[in-house]
């Protein structure tokens, strides 16, 4: 590309730098000559040391003020940010226009802008800097990353020295040997079934049996005679918390060797480690809906969070309910958002059928008498905690006695809590004629049928239940703890349906006046659901494995990788100069 810095057609000024978890957003003002067209297309690269291009950012124009905007976990290739330093340079298609510089105002702030994002157990860091170029005229600004370990933080003696050197290098390979192992052992299964064709494997390690979007679509495949074109395989283990034989392990490398497409529903730690082979497609049916909670790299930089290479790397695609909210399962995944298949929930095929529901109402009126004929609130909490070990609920934090008195003899509380909490709810004998513990049953789904109110806090549910067109509170005591250990992936008080509460007497107010703000369930059903019918699982089917995608998605994909190509094909060795 032909170097027109020094031209000075047109100059491009940071007077911002924000951050949005990953993502980090720079404001620019841009400065035209009277020879410059002022509504050139322009692109905004980020080129490093060696003069090559390594991502390319988001723009958008707004009159003289361009936002820039690129997620450091994927800036398009499904890979963090590589190592270096970088300038950014604006281009129109054939000619480098100029390096952004930093705005005289700005660069008292600039020292605040830089991020530290810890990992792999908090003992990496992926540090993105921003500074200022030396012996500049101006002050050219420089994006400085880095992925770095522990360091040393004093002088290592001669005997520490040569652990380092000797004996480390040995623990190291002793603790992965078991990796390595597997490893051999995937590639030997492999080549022994590389004849194998039209295998499709439904996997989980978060259980012992298949359920959910996997267990939809293996039933819509048999539904449609398809496993006698397909060989159909199994793998259910709870290896997320369990820890597995070695001969589990073992089958399960087989069928994950045989197979040519594999679904899952969460995270597989394996794959956090072992790299599939080029001809095995891996899809990612996520359980949940669309919570708020960060999930993956959109809570990078927390604990439990993925490192720079894991598991979601290696999608090919993910499904959501909508193009909409398809760009906050791109960033926990750290996969681009072409890939996030707008098909729908396959296990809600079964929820929207009428004649299910009418089962499962019968059903549950049998089994929980003390809801006919009254008005049901289902209290359904997320968990607290770092995860499955020590998860809990903070039961101090209901007052029974005052949500007793309010039900009176119209209302019913049915108390649902996450699977992951194992305390019981702690309901006094005097109050069981109101209040009931269903954390035992099984699907919360089929529960939303009789339920007139749902009261929650961050969870996924209100994905399902706003389909049934009824109000939801929000209990919401804890947000900002809960925002700064957990993280949002987007604005909790924009996005939530229904009325917000913080405190427990703000909750009895609202259900006393039935201020549920119900206005803002039509919102997000409109902005979440692409398809409100019985046909997911036929579309994660027809899309994914006859590979019949939509024209339009097809399109999008393919000119995502079409962009990161011809950027790694332009030549910025003019920099030089």
């Amino acid at each position: 590309m032909e170097n027109c810095i020094d031209e000075k057609i047109i100059q491009a000024r940071v007077v911002d730098i924000k951050w949005e978890r990953v993502i980090v957003h720079l404001y620019v003002e841009m400065e035209y000559s009277n020879a410059a067209d002022e509504q050139i297309s322009l692109s905004f690269y980020a080129v490093n040391g060696l003069n090559k291009a390594k991502a390319v950012f988001c723009a958008d124009r707004q009159g003289k003020m361009i936002h820039l905007s690129m997620n450091i976990t994927n800036p398009g290739d499904c890979q963090c940010l590589k190592m270096g330093t970088y300038s950014i340079v604006v281009c129109d298609k054939e000619r480098i226009l100029a390096k952004c510089i930093v705005d005289t105002a700005f660069f008292p702030l600039l020292d605040d802008c830089s991020r530290s994002f810890l990992h792999n157990g908090r003992t990496k860091s992926f540090f993105v800097n921003f500074c200022i170029a030396e012996n500049g005229e101006e002050l050219p600004l420089l994006m400085y990353v880095m992925d770095a370990g522990k360091i040393p933080v004093k002088i290592l003696s001669n005997r520490e020295l040569l652990k380092n050197l000797f004996v480390e290098p040995v623990r190291e390979l002793t603790k992965n040997f078991d990796r390595i192992y597997w490893k051999f052992l995937y590639h030997h299964y492999v080549k022994k079934y590389r004849k194998e064709k039209n295998v499709v494997l439904f996997m989980t390690e978060q259980s012992k049996v298949i359920g959910g979007n996997l267990q939809a679509v293996y039933n819509r495949m048999i539904e449609r005679g398809l496993d006698h074109k397909y060989s159909i395989l199994l793998s259910a283990r709870p290896a997320s918390y369990e820890e597995q034989t070695r001969k589990s392990t073992k089958d399960l490398l087989k069928k994950v060797a045989k197979s040519r497409l594999i679904f899952i529903d969460d995270h597989v730690p394996v794959f956090d480690w072992l790299q599939l082979c080029g001809r095995t497609s891996l899809v990612q049916l996520w359980h949940a809906g669309a919570g708020f909670k960060s999930s993956g790299y959109s809570r990078w930089g927390h604990p439990g969070c993925p490192a720079p290479i894991s598991c979601h790397r290696q999608y090919k695609y993910g499904i959501a309910g909508s193009k909409y909210i398809g760009r906050f399962f791109a960033e926990v995944f750290g996969i681009n958002e072409e890939q996030i298949l707008p098909t729908g929930m396959p296990r809600m095929d079964r929820y929207l059928d009428k004649e299910y529901q009418r089962e499962k109402i019968e059903e549950i009126y049998i089994q929980y008498p003390i809801c006919k004929g009254k008005k049901v609130i289902l209290f359904a909490p997320t968990y607290r905690g770092r995860g499955r070990a020590n998860a809990y609920y903070p039961y101090e934090m209901i007052d029974f006695e005052r949500l007793y008195e309010f039900c009176g003899d119209n209302y019913v509380v049915l108390f649902k809590m996450h699977p992951w909490v194992k305390q019981t709810v702690p309901i006094e004998e005097g109050r069981k004629d109101r209040f009931v513990d269903v954390s035992a049953y099984s699907d919360i789904n089929d529960l939303f049928y009789i339920t007139d109110l749902l009261i929650t806090d961050y969870s996924s549910n209100i994905f399902e239940f706003s389909l049934m067109h009824k109000p939801m509170l929000f209990y919401a005591f804890d947000k900002n703890q809960y925002a700064y250990s957990r993280g949002f992936h987007r604005d909790y008080e924009v996005s939530a349906p229904g009325k917000i509460c913080y405190t427990f007497g703000q909750l009895i107010d609202a259900m006393e006046r039935e201020d549920f703000e119900y206005e803002k369930v039509q919102d997000y059903i409109d902005k979440h659901f692409d398809y409100i019918d019985s046909n997911a699982s036929d579309r994660v089917i027809d899309w994914i494995l006859l590979g019949k995608l939509p024209k339009n998605i097809k399109k999008g994909i393919h000119q995502k990788e079409a962009q990161f190509r011809k950027m790694h094909k332009l030549d910025f060795s003019s920099l030089k100069e």
